[in-house]
């Protein structure tokens, strides 16, 4: 390894989300359009250069790679063996974000409100499959305060569902 070369590259975390999508260049499409993504980097299938080997995308702070379900490799989120994954994306606003990727296409499994943990939070579904939770902290709140908040919701999510 050359001196320069360093384990973790810039602009990467320790854990980095990797989503498999069909079609992955409409999701590129759509995460730029949904949550602000910058497309730093596209590489084609070889022979088939329409679909996505790989690609990297920034959102804010964060590293996102993405690829097209590829059978061997990469198998997508076809609801029977894929993992079950949110995406955390902290943000400025959430209702802002929230609305802009609505307006992109994704879907509001969870709509937005301020939760007793102190976040502004609510849950999408991008076309793609993919879950995405939307949080703007407003409100630090001590141990207790959460503790109760947790207990009164999980009551009412128990009622709800009778």
């Amino acid at each position: 390894m050359a001196a320069s070369t360093q384990p973790i590259p810039d602009h990467f975390h320790t854990v980095t989300p990797h989503l498999v999508a069909d079609g992955a260049a409409d999701a590129i499409d759509f995460y730029k359009r949904a949550f602000g993504a910058e497309e730093i980097m596209r590489m084609p299938m070889p022979g088939n250069p329409s679909k996505v080997m790989h690609a990297q995308l920034r959102i804010g702070t964060s590293t996102v790679m993405l690829a097209d379900s590829f059978d061997g490799c990469t198998p997508g989120p076809d609801g029977s063996a894929a993992a079950a994954v949110t995406l955390h994306l902290f943000v400025e606003d959430a209702d802002a974000a929230f609305a802009r990727a609505i307006e992109a296409g994704a879907e509001v499994s969870m709509p937005l409100a301020d939760m007793f943990w102190g976040d502004r939070y609510g849950q999408l579904v991008d076309p793609f499959g993919h879950r995405w939770s939307v949080a703007t902290h407003i409100h630090d709140y001590p141990p207790e305060q959460m503790a109760k908040g947790a207990e009164e919701a999980m009551a009412a999510f128990a009622a709800q569902r009778g």
